[in-house]
């Protein structure tokens, strides 16, 4: 059986990085033991940091970085233009030189459900969490549950079992 990866010469894996079958990646850097799902595309100047899962069907843009630790559940779609149009003001198909990328960040320990669309120029915060189907306007804060479309706060995130404010 022949491999069905698409890997770019100029993309960077970290040790110990999981690639399923039929990923496409290409001028972006994966960190250390992070595991990318079957039908994943990474473009160019895409970051992921260690110990990262990213789950099936999901498209990581030009523009996003995802910091370490961090799960994106199955088909997350993620975009990285505020007006995005197929043709120039010439009339002919766009080129990059006819649009700016927008960033997008995805802050340490976040988790992404299943199906959620993330918009450009987001910042999602530490340990966050994002509700499958969601659509996600506005940067999230830090310990937050937000779901909807769009999403909205719904409540913190509940402290890890064993920890005690007290």
């Amino acid at each position: 059986m022949s491999d069905f990866r698409s890997i770019a010469p100029d993309v960077k894996l970290g040790q110990g990085v999981k690639l399923a079958q039929f990923v496409n990646l290409y001028g972006c850097e994966i960190g250390d033991e992070s595991k990318l799902g079957t039908f994943v595309e990474v473009q160019k100047n895409a970051k992921i940091g260690k110990r990262c899962k990213i789950s099936s069907h999901s498209f990581i843009c030009e523009g996003v970085t995802i910091e370490d630790n961090v799960f994106i559940g199955h088909g997350v779609m993620f975009t990285n233009d505020i007006y995005p149009r197929a043709t120039a003001a010439d009339g002919g198909l766009q080129t990059e030189k006819d649009w700016v990328v927008e960033p997008t960040l995805v802050k340490k320990g976040a988790s992404i459900g299943t199906n959620a669309t993330i918009l450009a120029r987001v910042t999602i915060g530490e340990n966050a969490i994002i509700g499958a189907g969601a659509v996600v306007t506005k940067d999230v804060p830090a310990n937050t549950i937000v779901a909807g479309n769009p999403a909205r706060v719904m409540r913190n995130v509940p402290a890890p079992a064993g920890n005690s404010n007290e």
